[in-house]
């Protein structure tokens, strides 16, 4: 998937109180043959953008469910979780310019 890099991405949520919650999408890897997505709630991905600084960012693995349909699910495994946990951190601290420049 292309994306420009102007162009946020939104997801309504819902959690398990039955709460819809907005996320931006700030990432999407493939590893071993699965999709993860790094999301932060929108709210939050806001007050970073004003303030100039980070967030804590969830992972969201992209399956079908048994109608086909595409849906996010938590990463409950420990192992997977930090596996690709380690590939964002990665990607977002390249993605960082301490220089400023």
């Amino acid at each position: 998937m292309t994306m420009n890099e102007n162009e946020r991405e939104f997801f309504t949520l819902v959690d398990e109180d039955g709460s819809e919650i907005e996320f931006e999408k700030i990432g999407e890897i493939t590893l071993n043959e699965k999709v993860y997505f790094a999301m932060i709630p929108a709210e939050a991905a806001d007050k970073a953008q004003d303030d100039g600084g980070f967030c804590e960012y969830v992972v969201l693995r992209l399956e079908k469910d048994e109608d086909g349909e595409d849906t996010l699910v938590s990463v409950d495994d420990d192992d997977e979780f930090d596996n690709v946990a380690d590939v964002f951190d990665d990607m977002f601290s390249e993605e960082i310019d301490y220089d400023g420049n």
